[in-house]
């Protein structure tokens, strides 16, 4: 399951991510001037819109496993989750890039819609990763030990 959702919803994502980037359907910033995928000044914004998706993606995902909460297996279950958020990154890459060439105007060679930044793919597994960490942190920094809880 923490392999298979992460690695679905990507799907979801990618479609997202050409629904409100500049190039796409542009519905986040809603200038025109932006609306042209070739144009070098929607690289950043575009780049950012995913970046705060995967962003979104890791810190939800790391939410559901709760890491706090120590069950067996709990590793197994961070390790597949980050592992589902890459798989779930480069998929939602994919779709962006190939609903662009779908829905979108036709592009001159590689200038159109896509990706500069291609970092920003690691976002998702690394948000997944810290935020589990965390939340484990606290966790454990929350708890008293075992001595003292047995102590009269």
């Amino acid at each position: 399951m923490w392999l298979a959702v992460p690695a679905v919803s990507g799907v979801g994502l990618g479609l997202a991510w050409w629904v409100l980037a500049p190039g796409g359907l542009n519905l986040v910033s809603g200038n025109h001037a932006l609306a042209d995928p070739t144009d070098s000044d929607g690289r950043l914004p575009r780049d950012l819109v995913l970046a705060g998706l995967f962003l979104l993606a890791g810190c939800f995902t790391a939410i559901l496993l709760d890491a706090r909460i120590r069950k067996p297996g709990q590793g197994m279950r961070v390790l597949l989750a980050v592992l589902g958020g890459l798989i779930g990154a480069l998929v939602a890459w994919q779709v962006g890039l190939l609903s662009a060439q779908w829905w979108g105007p036709a592009a001159n060679g590689s200038d159109g819609f896509s990706l500069r930044a291609t970092a920003a793919l690691l976002l998702w597994p690394g948000a997944t990763a810290l935020v589990s960490f965390l939340l484990t942190l606290f966790g454990l920094m929350g708890k008293q030990p075992e001595e003292q809880r047995d102590a009269p």
